[in-house]
């Protein structure tokens, strides 16, 4: 397995994936201090780089295999990847999903023709299940990353960003079980030994920086994480011996640095990133990697994000900004009470969301109502600013 397999391989997958964009990034660029580079991984189709590996690996198949089906077992990414691609070769394919993943990509899978089966609370069963599943029918299980064809597919995104910034210094990618970064380092490091590549994992499931250590592939224990396209409890025995060779070094970002950079990707450069795929730019603004001055590429490996979770990082990463307050404060019941709180809050420029007054309640006493407000701000120095002026009325604010 090496670059040529590569090269063989964006052949294969001309007309049938996309050329990702590598987009300048003037924020991202500034706030580093270095020249970043963003591939867009996030609009490639089925919405991430998985569907190279899947498509690369199904087409190495016998017609005999085709003709039997494929299996493979997914929260997401992969499965769409793998549907689209046995869509395309016209074969049967049925993907395994644990009961708890969003709706969103169950139905996302089916559309590209799949069959879908719900087992298992999480990820790891719903695998051995696909498993045991597989060797029933006599089917081909198909690896979201342990598998050199997978990895030799996803190297096709190292092939592209040294076509399109020759001069690159570093790429940073996000990792989960390792095929992407593999396929990535394998590739940029046999053209240009020089060029420096970096992954990112969550602190929530460092099983490829714990490996690393251990100097093995190792599990980990995992706790929730929003980067759920990374958070695979042990590597490949094929990405990790790669990655021991190729890749300079893993770094961690936590919850709070992954949720601001998916803010700050969509309201600045207006892309939808998941959190996985988010991963490299926390990395680069919260100077993991202490690099300055270089050209860098960050990988945005993918952009399927439930609906219902864009709301929530959006709200919270207002909080995190300043920019959204809510809180409650005791006020006598009496007419004009309420109208001289909103009036403070007025002159002080805050743009009022969201009024709840309750006069009846557990720790509310006669003669009083508690006011629940929710407001727009400017900043933790705006929000600052309205607490100390309502305090200095007298008023006992509680965040």
């Amino acid at each position: 397995m090496n670059v040529d397999d590569v090269l063989v391989a964006r052949e294969k997958l001309k007309g049938i994936v996309h050329t990702t964009p590598l987009d300048y990034s003037h924020t991202f660029s500034h706030l580093s201090q270095n020249e970043v580079y963003l591939k867009l991984e996030n609009l490639q189709k089925t919405g991430s780089f998985k569907v190279r590996g899947s498509y690369n690996k199904l087409i190495s198949l016998s017609k005999e295999d085709l003709h039997k089906g494929v299996v493979a077992a997914s929260a997401g990414n992969h499965a769409q990847g793998v549907a689209y691609s046995s869509q395309m070769l016209g074969i049967p394919c049925t993907i395994v999903m644990p009961k708890g993943a969003p709706l969103s990509k169950v139905l996302a899978t089916k559309q590209y023709g799949a069959e879908v089966i719900l087992e298992g609370s999480v990820f790891d069963e719903a695998l051995a299940y696909a498993l045991e599943y597989c060797e029933r029918m006599n089917g081909t299980f198909i690896h979201a990353f342990d598998d050199d064809e997978v990895i030799v597919g996803q190297g096709t995104v190292g092939l592209e960003i040294l076509e399109q910034l020759p001069e690159v210094d570093a790429i940073i990618c996000p990792v989960g079980g390792g095929g992407l970064i593999a396929g990535v380092a394998m590739t940029v490091k046999q053209v240009n030994p020089k060029v420096s590549v970096y992954g990112v994992q969550t602190l929530a499931c460092p099983s490829m920086k714990q490996s690393l250590l251990h100097n093995k592939p190792v599990m980990v224990e995992a706790t929730p994480t929003m980067a759920d396209g990374i958070a695979v409890k042990k590597p490949g025995q094929r990405n990790f011996d790669i990655i021991k060779e190729y890749v300079d070094d893993i770094v961690c970002v936590d919850e709070m640095e992954i949720a601001r950079s998916m803010l700050m990707l969509l309201e600045r450069n207006k892309l939808l990133v998941e959190g996985s795929g988010a991963s490299p730019v926390a990395a680069l603004l919260y100077e993991k990697l202490h690099i300055k001055g270089k050209k860098i590429t960050a990988v945005l490996s993918g952009g399927n994000v439930d609906v219902h979770f864009i709301s929530k990082i959006i709200e919270r990463g207002l909080v995190e900004a300043g920019r959204y307050a809510h809180f409650s404060l005791t006020l006598k019941d009496k007419p004009g009470e309420l109208e001289k709180v909103l009036r403070y809050l007025t002159e002080l420029n805050a743009n009022i969301q969201n009024v709840n007054l309750q006069h009846i309640g557990r720790h509310i006493y006669p003669g009083f109502a508690q006011l629940e407000i929710s407001l727009e701000t400017k900043n933790n120095d705006h929000i600052e600013q309205i607490h100390k002026v309502l305090k200095n009325k007298g008023y006992n604010i509680r965040v």
